[in-house]
């Protein structure tokens, strides 16, 4: 079953879990998840101080395990490609943690990104299998190799820098 519109306005689980809307693209919902994420980022990142900013993305992620629970399960897959709220809460992560940046350090975070969440190298394909399912085992692996992907765009930051 692919989502629509009237899918997700069926619970508000489902509203979270496909980026309120953008995982409902029909091509690259990931890369739309993403846009969503950094495009958020841009209007709310002046209102919040990094703690507060810190805080929203731990409580994003505690609500979205949930809602991507409910969702794969009404979906019946254990990790649809619609749902793209992991995408969003990764990515804020690495928005985060490169703060202050400028749009062209942000714009190669959204490259390193989505390279390393589509194409799933090495330790984000490990982090892609190890928790399959429905429940809240696989919602949280539905999570974790999103976060692991982040962790490598910052691993290419961390590298770059020093070098």
């Amino acid at each position: 079953m692919r989502p629509d519109a009237s899918f997700m306005v069926r619970h508000p689980a489902h509203w979270i879990a496909l980026g309120f809307g953008s995982g409902l693209s029909p091509k690259a919902p990931g890369t739309m998840g993403t846009l969503w994420a950094w495009l958020s980022w841009w209007a709310f990142q002046d209102f919040f101080s990094v703690g507060e900013l810190a805080g929203i993305i731990v409580l994003s992620s505690l609500i979205g395990i949930w809602a991507c629970k409910v969702t794969a399960q009404n979906l019946e897959i254990s990790d649809p490609g619609a749902i793209v709220w992991d995408e969003v809460v990764a990515f804020w992560s690495v928005l985060l943690l490169l703060s202050p940046a400028d749009f062209t350090t942000q714009l190669a975070a959204f490259v390193l990104f989505r390279f390393f969440d589509a194409a799933k190298p090495g330790p984000v394909a490990w982090a892609d299998q190890l928790f399959k399912g429905f429940g809240w085992r696989g919602a949280f692996g539905i999570f974790f190799d999103d976060f692991v992907a982040a962790f490598c765009t910052l691993l290419c930051f961390a590298i770059w820098r020093t070098w």
